[in-house]
C-alpha cells in the first residue's frame, strides 16, 4: 500500500462523523475530534445491532465493550459510505402506520 492511500480517509469515527485515515486505527488511538478509542466493535463494518454479539462476522469471538478498543482480528474500519444510518423515531413510526393502516375492506 502506497503512503498515498494510507493517509487518504479510511473511515470515520463511530462517536463524532469525524474522518479518519488508516493510520488513526492502532490499538491505543483515539479520535483527534472527540477522545474516544478508534478501533472498536462500532467502529467497524462488521458491527451490526441486531446479529449475533452485535457482528456480522461469525467468527469473531465476542467483545463486551463495543465502545473500547480490542484485538479482534477482523476489525476493518467503516468506510464513509457504508457508516450506520440513523433513523429518526419518526419515520419508523411512519412506515409502521403505513404497514399497519387498515383500509376500508378490513372493517
Amino acid at each position: 500500500m502506497s503512503s498515498s492511500s494510507q493517509n487518504s480517509a479510511a473511515g470515520q469515527c463511530w462517536n463524532c462523523g469525524n474522518s479518519l485515515s488508516y493510520l488513526d486505527y492502532g490499538r491505543g488511538d483515539t479520535c483527534s475530534k472527540c477522545g474516544r478509542d478508534t478501533r472498536t466493535c462500532k467502529g467497524c463494518i462488521h458491527f451490526e445491532k441486531s446479529s449475533n454479539n452485535q457482528c456480522r462476522e461469525p467468527q469473531a469471538d465476542r467483545v463486551v465493550e463495543k465502545e473500547r478498543s480490542n484485538f479482534c482480528d477482523y476489525f476493518k474500519p467503516n468506510s464513509l459510505n457504508s457508516a450506520p444510518s440513523q433513523t429518526s423515531r419518526e419515520s419508523l413510526k411512519s412506515a409502521a402506520d403505513a404497514l399497519f393502516k387498515k383500509t376500508k375492506s378490513d372493517e
